[in-house]
């Protein structure tokens, strides 16, 4: 990305950002009287856990260390706070709205109106912060989702083929040494043939990576045939070459716009993440390219981060494409908005012969929580004629 092009993008989120906050901030402030002790309290407390998130995009490459992952913590976890102080915001003003027309609150509800906005407020945290806890401990514990696909296509050898897919792992500040190690161990139990990563193995930063030494869990990861993976736009962010280069010294075989006959069975076809000309200037090339050595008497099997397009899977020939990326919105509501955006943003779909599975992901994109899906690993079954 551009030098002009990133300091756009940065400036117009640290707004919007800046705003969001500011309206949460002005509902909270209204809340509490004048004459408080707490209004102080909550003044500072309030802008310096809301600075925490764009200090920490800042502190995790410059100085990673432990002080560094405090902040990054509780500038995501204040990222879902934010979230849903804004719904429940939204929620009063709508009301108040309401009552302004209609009348539905009774007299009763003005009698200290100071007094009921207060309670409104600690009622509004308790619920938040409810909400906010479960859905970090959603996020902790990883469904194993298994599939059985068959492909009707002859093969020589074995029938079968056990696919262990995981997508969005984003191993860095906050999945780190405890949930990789989870990883690799709830992996190597379900007896892989394949290990396949479709994207986002790192998060945008490769420090906290290396600090913590994260390469190491990889390295135990165990597989008949291997671990593949293609980058995603999270690689990208951060610059793809050195994590490229990093996943590769640890064990994992990246497939950028290339193809690799495997067991003499079938194809494994691995595009380069679409956002790699946002990032480099320069465009993947297109998969009818890639699919080139491809022959499509033998089973295909695609790994493509972002799951756009399907219909050109369709017509190339592919027989199952696995793409993650859409965290099917990570937090509710807005798997809505992933559902708009993409034909598939979450699961299983079969369009003409070929199979697509969309994962929801192994890890998280800013705060550790997950409500309205579960993180996962994928087993796939395929069946061989």
């Amino acid at each position: 990305m551009k030098a002009g092009a990133f300091i756009l993008f940065v400036t117009i989120v640290t707004i919007v950002y800046g705003l969001v906050n500011s309206y949460i901030f002005i509902r909270g402030l209204q809340a509490i009287p004048e004459s408080s002790a707490w209004r102080s309290w909550y003044i500072w407390g309030f802008w310096i856990i809301a600075s925490t998130f764009i200090l920490a995009r800042f502190m995790e490459r410059a100085y990673p260390c432990f002080f560094t992952g405090i902040v990054t913590w509780i500038g995501s976890f204040w990222l879902a706070f934010l979230l849903y102080f804004i719904l429940a915001a939204l929620l009063a003003d709508t009301g108040r709205l309401l009552n302004h027309f209609f009348h539905i609150f009774p007299a009763s509800f003005y009698t200290d109106y100071q007094k009921t906005k207060a309670i409104a407020l600690l009622i509004a945290i308790g619920l938040v912060t409810i909400v906010v806890v479960a859905g970090f401990i959603n996020a902790r514990i990883p469904r194993i989702k298994k599939l059985d696909i068959h492909i009707a296509k002859v093969v020589d050898g074995d029938k079968t083929l056990n696919i262990v897919m995981a997508s969005d792992i984003h191993l860095g500040t906050i999945i780190s040494r405890r949930k990789a190690n989870r990883l690799v161990s709830t992996i190597n139990s379900l007896n892989p043939d394949i290990i396949l990563f479709t994207g986002d193995v790192v998060d945008e930063d490769l420090a906290p990576v290396i600090k913590n030494n994260l390469g190491a869990n990889l390295l135990q990861l165990k597989s008949k045939l291997g671990v593949f993976a293609v980058t995603g736009n999270h690689e990208y962010i951060g610059g793809a070459e050195r994590a490229i280069k990093y996943l590769t010294e640890h064990g994992i075989t990246m497939l950028r716009d290339s193809a690799v006959f495997i067991d003499k069975r079938f194809w494994l076809v691995g595009r380069d993440d679409r956002d790699k000309s946002r990032f480099t200037g320069k465009q993947r090339k297109d998969l009818a390219v890639v699919m080139k050595p491809v022959d499509r008497s033998c089973p295909v099997i695609l790994m493509d981060h972002q799951p756009f397009n399907l219909e050109k899977s369709v017509e190339a020939g592919v027989d199952l494409q696995l793409s993650g990326h859409t965290h099917h919105g990570q937090m509710w509501p807005f798997n809505y908005v992933t559902t708009a955006i993409y034909e598939l943003s979450s699961g299983y779909k079969k369009i003409a012969n070929t199979h697509f599975y969309v994962s929801n992901g192994f890890g998280t994109w800013g705060p550790p929580v997950r409500l309205g899906n579960r993180p996962e690993i994928v087993v796939i079954k395929l069946h061989f004629d």
